[in-house]
């Protein structure tokens, strides 16, 4: 793939920002669909932190911050009342942290050439998710052994009766790196079909 050039800004009116703001909502959408329709498919393989990255790299300003914020904390309220939680879980002290992170990554990519330093930095956004919300997992749940053993377990096999952690890992790992594949070349087209109208 060509190397391609991340704008710094991006004029209010663009498709481009009409079209990252598209795929957040829709990346927000799959997340509570695929948990409604197929929780048992591919659990955690959403493009919700794609979609909180892509946001930050495309969407201007304070807009960049905002709108994937938000999206995570609108399709927390819908999961939660799905499965009969309260509207606001301690677990979002475990999340919400991973999903800043993406957003700085993608402003940190603001004006950066090519593909792979934004895949780089949803590398760098998944890991962190997954350590910080297994860590937080571990320390709140009296199922886990407050020791490092314990830790390890939470990273790894996790809890008994469930999925080992791990395959989480891997399934939001991949939704994670394909999402933004995609993002970033739909972004792109976009870009470049703009560029070519006005030429």
């Amino acid at each position: 793939m060509r190397d391609f050039m991340i704008p710094n800004r991006i004029a209010p009116a663009s498709p481009a920002i009409v079209a990252a703001l598209v795929l957040l909502l829709l990346g927000t959408f799959f997340r509570v669909l695929r948990v409604e329709v197929a929780p048992d498919v591919l659990p955690n393989f959403s493009p919700l932190m794609a979609s909180a990255l892509c946001a930050a790299l495309f969407l201007p300003g304070w807009i960049g911050l905002a709108v994937p914020v938000m999206a995570l904390l609108f399709s927390d309220v819908v999961l939660n009342a799905h499965d009969g939680l309260p509207i606001f879980s301690a677990q979002l002290l475990w999340t919400l942290p991973g999903y800043l992170v993406a957003v700085a990554l993608g402003w940190s990519l603001r004006g950066r050439s090519g593909l792979l330093p934004v895949l780089g930095g949803t590398l760098a956004a998944s890991i962190f998710f997954y350590v910080v919300s297994n860590t937080g997992s571990w320390l709140g749940l009296t199922a886990y052994p407050q020791t490092f053993a314990g830790w390890v377990q939470a990273l790894t096999v996790g809890l008994s009766g469930y999925p080992p952690t791990w395959t989480f890992f891997r399934n939001s790992l991949a939704g994670d790196l394909l999402f933004t594949a995609f993002f970033v070349v739909v972004e792109r087209s976009l870009l470049q079909r703009r560029v070519d109208v006005a030429a």
